[in-house]
C-alpha cells in the first residue's frame, strides 16, 4: 500500500537530511526483535547477543507492532546533527497527555497488548510511561549503540554527503527515486510503497530525509502532524559495515607516503571523520587529525563541514593514488 506526500512550493525549500542516534537506538532494538530479517546486521547480532540479553526490551517491543502505528513522541524528527542526549531530553521532556494518545494508538495494533497490565499502567500514569521507556532507550543507546556509534555516524554522513551532491545535480524529483527503488515522483507528489497508507499534504513544512542503518530492509515514511514529515531510508554501504578493514594497504603507496598517511588515504573510500576514521583503524585521533592536515595539504583530500563535524574525502588525485597505488 502507498504512502503518498504531497509538495507544495515552499516544500521544496524546507527540504533537509537529518542523522538520528536516537532512531538508531529505537531501530537497533526493532533489529533485535526481529533478528531473521536482518541478515546484513548478522555479524552485529552475534556480536552483542550477551549484552543485549542483559536487557529487558520488552516494553520497547510492545509498542512495534507488525504492522500498524509505533509512537511518534518515543522518537521525534530530529534536527540536523541532534546528539542523543539532546534527542533523548526531547522525549523526557514530551507532554503526556498527547504521549497517552500515541501510545493508545500504538497498543491498539497489537492484539492484547491495550489491555494488558503493562499497557493499562502506561495509560493510567503517562508521565511514568515517559520515564519508563526513556531509561530504556537510554540503556539500550550506551549499552548497544553508542560503542559502534562512530562508524555507524560515518557511514551515514557519507550518505547524507552523497545525497546532498545528487540532490544539486538532479533535484528532488530526480533524487527521490534514486534513494530508494519504492520511492517514486510525478506530479510533485512523493509516492512511497509501505507496509501501511498514509496520504499527507506538506504544507510548507517540507520532508525530513533521514538515512537509517537498522531501517533495512524497509523504508518508513513515518510521522503524524504536527511533526515534520520524515522519510527514513536505508543508508549506502551498509553491505560491509560490520566487516573489520583487511589491514592491507598497495606498497607503493606505502613507499610514497609513509604507512600512516597511505593507510588512512586508503581508508577514506567513503567519506569520513576524524573520530571515524580513528574508531576503524585503531589509531589515536590526534595522529588521524596530523595524517588527514598534510593528506589535505597535499590535494589528496578535501574536507567539508556537516553540522559540527567534519567530512573528510578523497579528491580525484586521492582517488587515483589509492586505488592505483598496488604494485605491478
Amino acid at each position: 500500500m502507498p504512502s503518498r506526500l504531497h509538495f507544495g512550493e515552499d516544500d521544496f525549500l524546507r527540504c533537509r537530511f537529518a542523522i538520528s542516534p536516537l532512531w538508531e537506538t529505537q531501530d537497533a532494538v526493532r533489529t533485535l526483535k526481529r533478528p531473521e530479517r536482518h541478515g546484513y546486521h548478522a555479524l552485529w547480532l552475534r556480536r552483542i547477543r550477551t549484552a543485549a540479553a542483559g536487557l529487558d526490551l520488552t516494553p520497547l517491543w510492545l509498542l512495534m507492532p507488525q504492522r500498524g502505528h509505533s509512537p511518534d513522541w518515543l522518537c521525534p524528527p530530529p534536527t540536523a546533527a541532534a546528539t542523543f542526549e539532546e534527542e533523548i531530553a526531547a522525549v523526557r521532556a514530551a507532554d503526556p497527555e498527547a504521549a497517552r494518545a500515541d501510545t493508545a494508538k500504538s497498543l491498539a495494533d497489537t492484539p492484547g497488548a491495550l489491555q494488558s497490565p503493562r499497557g493499562r499502567a502506561w495509560l493510567a500514569d503517562p508521565a511514568r510511561m515517559i520515564r519508563e521507556l526513556s531509561d530504556a532507550l537510554e540503556e539500550v543507546w550506551h549499552t548497544l549503540v553508542e560503542p559502534d556509534w562512530p562508524r555507524l555516524r560515518a557511514l551515514l554522513e557519507a550518505d547524507v554527503a552523497f545525497h546532498s551532491r545528487r540532490l544539486a545535480e538532479v533535484g528532488l524529483g530526480g533524487l527521490l527515486p534514486e534513494i530508494n527503488r519504492r520511492c517514486g515522483w510525478q506530479a510533485r507528489t512523493l509516492t512511497v510503497q509501505t507496509r501501511g497508507e498514509h496520504e499527507r499534504r506538506l504544507g510548507g513544512q517540507g520532508l525530513v530525509l533521514m538515512p537509517s542503518v537498522f531501517v533495512w530492509p524497509d523504508i518508513v515514511s513515518t510521522f503524524d502532524p504536527p511533526w515534520q514529515p520524515t522519510l527514513v531510508y536505508p543508508a549506502r554501504g551498509i553491505g560491509g559495515l560490520w566487516a573489520e578493514p583487511d589491514g592491507r594497504t598497495p606498497d607503493a603507496l606505502v613507499r610514497l607516503l609513509g604507512r600512516g598517511r597511505a593507510t588512512v588515504l586508503a581508508a577514506l573510500d567513503e567519506p569520513a571523520t576524524t573520530t571515524a576514521l580513528a574508531h576503524r583503524l585503531g589509531l589515536a585521533p590526534s595522529s588521524v587529525s596530523a595524517h588527514l592536515t598534510v593528506l589535505r595539504d597535499a590535494g589528496l583530500l578535501s574536507a567539508r563541514r556537516y553540522g559540527h563535524q567534519v567530512l573528510y574525502e578523497q579528491t580525484p588525485l586521492g582517488m587515483a593514488l589509492a586505488s592505483g597505488g598496488g604494485d605491478h
